[in-house]
């Protein structure tokens, strides 16, 4: 045998082993959870905190903390990204209860106190469940969705399920297969990646208002990924950068506040638009 083939063979061979190890073992790189006791005790200072456990048709158990307010003008739905576990995230829910709403955050299957095999349509399920569990207290109009990077994707599957009154989307990505296929453009990602996450897909079928916020200088997921995604339902969405910031740090800037204060609080208005210079024609030069 030629030796260039025997190299070649070799290659290939370390190819395959690659992509079914990636296969396996993707979970590992996807999600880094942070398991908590059962007995674990939440505590949170200045807010008023219910935890629950939702038990699921295959036996797994969510676990989740809602965070609530004296006559709330509605509830967030926050869904978090890949690390750690409510524990930590719950203190960005005074974001939203400031404001006026009700915050409920879940942990994913295998996070936190939450249990069950994971897997892409597995947390789909379940975070449809939670959400017709919210649906049965408050109506449609009053739900807004959170998904902070992970969870972007997830809460725009939702929505394009349902009709809740707003989409709000922190440092989303166009696609999970665009995102990894950053760090490893050889491999093929679209074969074995059990988590696409497809959310310029899901996003054609939203038809709720959908406002993205984006730092600029994030590494992770790159501002473009919000640029293209914008262009999907330009009508119905707004783009809002953070100048300068990050993929982990948008909460420290003074803007991202002024920014989702302004996303929850705001009211649609209809503009007579014949009265704006939408219509002007510019003659050309002779």
């Amino acid at each position: 045998m030629p030796i260039w083939l025997h190299i070649l063979l070799i290659v290939v061979v370390i190819y395959i082993i690659i992509s079914i190890l990636l296969y396996y073992l993707q979970e590992y790189f996807l999600f880094k959870p942070e398991k908590l006791p059962s007995d674990f005790q939440f505590l949170y200072e200045n807010q008023i905190v219910e935890e629950y456990n939702l038990e699921t048709r295959d036996g797994a158990t969510i676990n989740g903390l809602h965070f609530r307010v004296k006559s709330p003008k509605g509830v967030v739905l926050y869904l978090k990204g890949n690390s750690k576990s409510i524990k930590g995230w719950g203190k960005f829910a005074v974001d939203f209860t400031r404001n006026h709403h009700d915050v409920i955050m879940v942990d994913y299957r295998g996070f936190g106190k939450s249990t069950g095999k994971r897997s892409q349509k597995a947390i789909k399920n379940d975070l449809q469940y939670i959400y017709n569990k919210i649906r049965e207290r408050v109506d449609e109009k009053y739900i807004i969705l959170y998904g902070r990077s992970l969870g972007s994707g997830f809460a725009t599957k939702l929505a394009s399920m349902n009709t809740p009154k707003m989409l709000i989307l922190d440092a989303p990505y166009y696609s999970l297969t665009k995102v990894t296929g950053r760090y490893m453009p050889f491999m093929p990602l679209s074969v074995i990646l059990r988590y696409p996450m497809p959310t310029y897909k899901w996003l054609k079928y939203v038809d709720c208002p959908i406002r993205i916020i984006h730092g600029t200088q994030d590494k992770l997921i790159p501002f473009k990924s919000s640029v293209k995604l914008a262009q999907i339902k330009p009508k119905l969405t707004k783009l809002y950068p953070i100048i300068g910031g990050g993929h982990k740090n948008l909460n420290n800037f003074e803007e991202y506040h002024e920014v989702l204060s302004e996303i929850i609080a705001s009211k649609e208005q209809k503009i007579d638009l014949s009265t704006t210079s939408l219509s002007v024609q510019h003659s050309a030069k002779k």
